[in-house]
């Protein structure tokens, strides 16, 4: 048995799950939340069985594909019930001279160090806030979603490691080189 997907998943006050079958044997799970919805199709192999404010997910057999999908189901499902409830935010932040970013509605623009500055429109289920220009908040429902949006900010322009230039998230340690000896 899965050690992370035997644990029951605990379902907040004002959130609801609701379960239906789609195609193919697909289970579709929708989690409703004061953050938004959330909907996501399971294979075939997982089963979702909700009883009261409790959801567990089972596997229908013993296979290697079944164990393994197992505990993916299941953290995706908690995942889900986070993000309707409480919300993910990954926080960054930009090192370099004249590096700065604004907000403008659904409208990310960061100067990068670029001959012309990076424009980004964010999806709807995404904010962004900005602090002291350099700082970035990244909000949303979805941890995936989150995480790829910043994911695409970060690659614009990567920490490099000779002078830590670049856009990294909060925290993080970017390995340094030495740089060029001079002669003697």
């Amino acid at each position: 048995m899965s050690r992370i997907g035997k644990l029951p998943i605990e379902l907040p006050a004002k959130v609801t799950l609701t379960t239906e079958s789609a195609a193919d044997g697909f289970t579709k799970i929708v989690v409703k939340g004061p953050q938004g919805e959330l909907t996501r199709l399971i294979r075939p192999e997982i089963s979702v069985a909700l009883e009261g404010t409790t959801v567990q997910v089972g596997r229908k057999a013993d296979d290697r594909k079944s164990r393994a999908l197992h505990g993916l189901s299941r953290t995706l499902i908690a995942n889900m019930v986070i993000g309707v409830s409480q919300g993910f935010a990954k926080n960054m932040e930009m090192v370099g001279v004249g590096y700065r970013a604004a907000v403008a509605g659904q409208t990310l623009t960061m100067q990068l160090g670029y001959s012309n500055p990076v424009v980004i429109e964010l999806p709807k289920t995404i904010k962004a806030t900005v602090e002291a220009n350099t700082k970035l908040k990244i909000e949303g429902a979805d941890k995936e979603e989150v995480g790829q949006v910043c994911a695409n900010i970060r690659a614009f322009r990567p920490p490099e490691p000779y002078k830590g230039k670049g856009v990294r998230f909060a925290g993080e340690k970017v390995r340094r080189k030495a740089g060029k000896a001079g002669k003697k």
